[in-house]
């Protein structure tokens, strides 16, 4: 079996270097980074990855308002929310929007988990 294709999307580069080294180190592969909403929906649209992260608070374009735009594209997209925001305020939405959840960009053990039952 292939391993996953992810893309990962966050406004800071020193997370997205984290966030790939982790799923890298996991034997997935990281097909595309993105710095903001816009750059995600293309890349999406380029590389149709498995399973996306995204950021919430993004210049430009927010997560939110780019998994929108995903999913409208591809109603079967996997989008994970990372964000250090707090989850009761957000899991609402990311629900609504079909988002496969939302974990803490810190909180790598449940990022795997997550990824790997998806």
């Amino acid at each position: 079996m292939m391993a996953k294709q992810i893309l990962v999307v966050d406004d800071s580069l020193m997370m997205r270097k984290a966030i790939t080294k982790l799923f890298e180190e996991s034997g997935y592969t990281v097909v595309a980074q993105a710095k903001n909403g816009n750059e995600a929906l293309v890349l999406y649209k380029l590389y149709q990855p498995d399973l996306v992260t995204m950021d919430l608070t993004m210049k430009e374009m927010d997560g939110f308002e780019a998994a929108s735009l995903i999913i409208a594209y591809d109603a079967q997209a996997k989008i994970l929310f990372l964000s250090n925001l707090d989850k009761d305020k957000y899991e609402t939405e990311v629900k609504r929007l079909g988002g496969i959840g939302f974990v803490s960009k810190h909180s790598t053990n449940e990022i795997l988990d997550i990824i790997q039952n998806n």
